[in-house]
Protein backbone atom coordinates (compact mmCIF):
# COMPACT_ATOMS: atom_id res chain seq x y z
CA UNK A 1 0.00 0.00 0.00
CA UNK A 2 1.73 3.51 -1.02
CA UNK A 3 1.28 5.83 1.91
CA UNK A 4 -1.29 8.31 1.80
CA UNK A 5 -1.92 11.96 3.64
CA UNK A 6 -4.97 12.31 5.87
CA UNK A 7 -6.37 14.11 8.50
CA UNK A 8 -5.04 13.58 11.83
CA UNK A 9 -6.98 11.31 14.56
CA UNK A 10 -6.37 11.57 18.24
CA UNK A 11 -4.80 7.63 18.27
CA UNK A 12 -2.57 9.04 15.94
CA UNK A 13 -0.66 11.34 18.59
CA UNK A 14 1.68 8.25 20.11
CA UNK A 15 2.61 8.14 16.18
CA UNK A 16 3.02 11.60 15.76
CA UNK A 17 5.39 11.55 18.92
CA UNK A 18 7.58 8.94 17.70
CA UNK A 19 7.72 10.23 14.64
CA UNK A 20 8.77 14.15 16.06
CA UNK A 21 11.52 11.85 18.40
CA UNK A 22 13.01 9.68 14.98
CA UNK A 23 13.65 12.90 13.48
CA UNK A 24 14.43 15.57 15.79
CA UNK A 25 17.81 15.77 15.61
CA UNK A 26 18.58 17.82 12.34
CA UNK A 27 15.76 14.78 10.47
CA UNK A 28 17.97 12.18 12.53
CA UNK A 29 16.67 10.26 14.91
CA UNK A 30 16.89 11.95 18.56
CA UNK A 31 16.00 8.77 20.64
CA UNK A 32 18.05 9.35 24.17
CA UNK A 33 19.42 12.99 23.37
CA UNK A 34 17.51 13.93 26.08
CA UNK A 35 16.78 12.37 29.69
CA UNK A 36 13.36 11.96 29.25
CA UNK A 37 11.93 10.85 25.11
CA UNK A 38 8.50 12.90 25.62
CA UNK A 39 10.93 16.24 26.24
CA UNK A 40 11.14 16.92 22.59
CA UNK A 41 7.53 15.77 21.00
CA UNK A 42 5.50 17.87 24.31
CA UNK A 43 7.55 20.93 22.74
CA UNK A 44 7.47 20.08 19.04
CA UNK A 45 4.49 18.40 18.26
CA UNK A 46 1.94 17.79 20.76
CA UNK A 47 0.60 21.14 21.75
CA UNK A 48 -0.39 21.63 18.40
CA UNK A 49 -2.23 18.17 18.19
CA UNK A 50 -3.92 19.92 21.37
CA UNK A 51 -4.44 23.00 20.12
CA UNK A 52 -4.99 22.63 16.22
CA UNK A 53 -5.96 19.09 15.70
CA UNK A 54 -8.08 20.56 12.95
CA UNK A 55 -4.94 21.36 11.24
CA UNK A 56 -2.56 18.14 11.57
CA UNK A 57 -2.22 16.27 8.82
CA UNK A 58 -0.77 12.86 8.68
CA UNK A 59 1.10 10.30 6.30
CA UNK A 60 -0.42 7.08 6.81
CA UNK A 61 1.71 4.16 5.78
CA UNK A 62 -1.08 1.48 6.31
CA UNK A 63 -0.18 0.05 9.83
CA UNK A 64 0.76 3.92 12.03
CA UNK A 65 1.42 7.63 11.19
CA UNK A 66 5.15 7.37 9.16
CA UNK A 67 5.02 11.17 8.71
CA UNK A 68 2.73 14.56 9.71
CA UNK A 69 2.52 18.40 9.42
CA UNK A 70 1.63 20.18 12.05
CA UNK A 71 0.50 24.06 12.06
CA UNK A 72 -1.61 26.79 13.80
CA UNK A 73 -3.34 29.30 11.52
CA UNK A 74 -2.87 32.33 14.12
CA UNK A 75 0.77 32.29 15.82
CA UNK A 76 -0.01 35.03 18.32
CA UNK A 77 -3.31 33.48 19.66
CA UNK A 78 -1.27 30.04 19.77
CA UNK A 79 1.15 31.72 22.34
CA UNK A 80 -1.29 33.24 24.20
CA UNK A 81 -2.70 29.62 24.56
CA UNK A 82 0.73 28.44 25.22
CA UNK A 83 1.21 30.51 27.88
CA UNK A 84 -2.48 29.55 29.61
CA UNK A 85 -2.52 26.07 28.84
CA UNK A 86 0.79 24.67 28.06
CA UNK A 87 3.24 26.50 30.51
CA UNK A 88 1.80 24.37 33.02
CA UNK A 89 1.73 20.94 31.19
CA UNK A 90 5.19 21.18 30.80
CA UNK A 91 5.73 22.80 34.62
CA UNK A 92 4.45 19.60 35.58
CA UNK A 93 5.71 16.92 32.92
CA UNK A 94 9.02 18.56 33.15
CA UNK A 95 10.30 20.32 35.90
CA UNK A 96 13.89 20.45 35.30
CA UNK A 97 16.59 19.06 33.42
CA UNK A 98 17.22 15.05 33.80
CA UNK A 99 20.75 13.43 34.09
CA UNK A 100 23.05 14.17 31.40
CA UNK A 101 23.31 11.87 28.13
CA UNK A 102 25.67 10.10 26.15
CA UNK A 103 24.42 13.14 23.54
CA UNK A 104 25.97 16.71 23.15
CA UNK A 105 22.48 18.06 21.24
CA UNK A 106 22.56 21.68 19.12
CA UNK A 107 20.01 22.63 21.56
CA UNK A 108 20.36 21.81 25.45
CA UNK A 109 18.05 20.33 27.87
CA UNK A 110 18.19 23.71 29.81
CA UNK A 111 17.25 25.36 26.71
CA UNK A 112 14.29 23.06 25.86
CA UNK A 113 12.83 23.86 29.21
CA UNK A 114 13.35 27.48 28.82
CA UNK A 115 11.73 27.81 25.46
CA UNK A 116 8.81 25.11 26.66
CA UNK A 117 8.34 28.36 29.49
CA UNK A 118 8.57 31.01 27.55
CA UNK A 119 5.99 30.91 24.09
CA UNK A 120 7.32 34.52 23.28
CA UNK A 121 10.36 33.27 21.27
CA UNK A 122 7.72 32.00 18.41
CA UNK A 123 6.71 35.74 17.94
CA UNK A 124 8.85 37.24 15.00
CA UNK A 125 8.51 40.36 13.86
CA UNK A 126 6.88 39.61 10.14
CA UNK A 127 4.13 37.71 11.95
CA UNK A 128 1.20 40.21 10.78
CA UNK A 129 2.13 39.44 7.73
CA UNK A 130 2.99 35.23 7.91
CA UNK A 131 0.16 34.73 10.95
CA UNK A 132 0.39 30.65 10.26
CA UNK A 133 3.44 28.12 10.96
CA UNK A 134 3.78 24.76 10.23
CA UNK A 135 6.11 21.86 11.00
CA UNK A 136 6.95 19.00 8.74
CA UNK A 137 7.94 15.62 9.35
CA UNK A 138 8.93 12.11 8.02
CA UNK A 139 10.47 9.16 8.52
CA UNK A 140 12.77 7.82 6.27
CA UNK A 141 11.06 5.29 4.78
CA UNK A 142 8.02 7.82 3.63
CA UNK A 143 10.59 10.71 2.02
CA UNK A 144 11.27 10.79 -1.47
CA UNK A 145 7.48 10.12 -2.33
CA UNK A 146 6.77 13.90 -3.14
CA UNK A 147 4.94 13.36 0.28
CA UNK A 148 6.17 16.86 1.85
CA UNK A 149 5.30 18.63 -0.83
CA UNK A 150 1.67 17.36 -1.06
CA UNK A 151 1.50 18.32 2.86
CA UNK A 152 2.62 21.80 2.21
CA UNK A 153 0.26 22.73 -0.97
CA UNK A 154 -2.71 20.90 1.21
CA UNK A 155 -2.25 22.87 4.23
CA UNK A 156 -1.62 26.11 2.42
CA UNK A 157 -4.98 25.40 0.69
CA UNK A 158 -6.81 24.80 4.10
CA UNK A 159 -5.50 27.67 5.08
CA UNK A 160 -6.25 30.49 2.03
CA UNK A 161 -9.63 28.89 2.63
CA UNK A 162 -9.80 30.38 6.28
CA UNK A 163 -8.22 34.05 4.54
CA UNK A 164 -4.44 33.53 6.21
CA UNK A 165 -2.46 35.04 3.83
CA UNK A 166 1.14 33.56 4.58
CA UNK A 167 2.87 31.01 6.80
CA UNK A 168 6.34 30.90 8.63
CA UNK A 169 8.58 28.62 9.01
CA UNK A 170 11.79 27.92 10.97
CA UNK A 171 14.64 25.75 9.93
CA UNK A 172 17.20 23.91 12.15
CA UNK A 173 20.51 26.01 10.27
CA UNK A 174 22.41 21.58 10.85
CA UNK A 175 19.24 20.22 8.47
CA UNK A 176 20.88 21.05 4.67
CA UNK A 177 17.89 19.06 3.91
CA UNK A 178 14.98 20.63 5.00
CA UNK A 179 16.48 23.96 3.70
CA UNK A 180 16.99 22.34 -0.22
CA UNK A 181 13.06 20.75 0.59
CA UNK A 182 11.90 24.49 1.46
CA UNK A 183 13.59 26.51 -1.25
CA UNK A 184 12.07 24.03 -3.87
CA UNK A 185 8.36 24.68 -2.43
CA UNK A 186 9.69 28.90 -3.24
CA UNK A 187 10.08 29.65 0.11
CA UNK A 188 11.87 32.80 0.89
CA UNK A 189 13.76 34.09 4.21
CA UNK A 190 12.29 36.40 6.11
CA UNK A 191 14.23 40.03 6.97
CA UNK A 192 14.28 38.99 10.71
CA UNK A 193 15.88 35.37 9.77
CA UNK A 194 19.47 35.03 11.10
CA UNK A 195 22.09 32.14 10.30
CA UNK A 196 21.96 30.80 13.64
CA UNK A 197 17.94 30.77 13.08
CA UNK A 198 17.04 30.78 9.33
CA UNK A 199 13.17 31.60 8.71
CA UNK A 200 11.50 31.44 5.89
CA UNK A 201 7.82 32.16 4.33
CA UNK A 202 5.56 31.75 1.64
CA UNK A 203 1.72 33.30 0.82
CA UNK A 204 -0.42 30.38 1.14
CA UNK A 205 -1.77 31.36 -2.50
CA UNK A 206 0.76 30.97 -5.15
Amino acid sequence: MSPEIRPYRPADRDDIARVCLRTGASGGDATGWYSDDTLLPDLAAVPYLEYAPDLALVVDDGERAAGYLIGVADTAAFIEWWRREWVPVVAARHPGPGAPTAHTPRISEELLLEVGRQPEVMRLPELDAYPAQLHVNLLPEVQGQGLGRRLVDRFRAMLAARGVPALHLGIDPDNVGARAFYDCLGFHELPSSTPQHPLFGIATTP
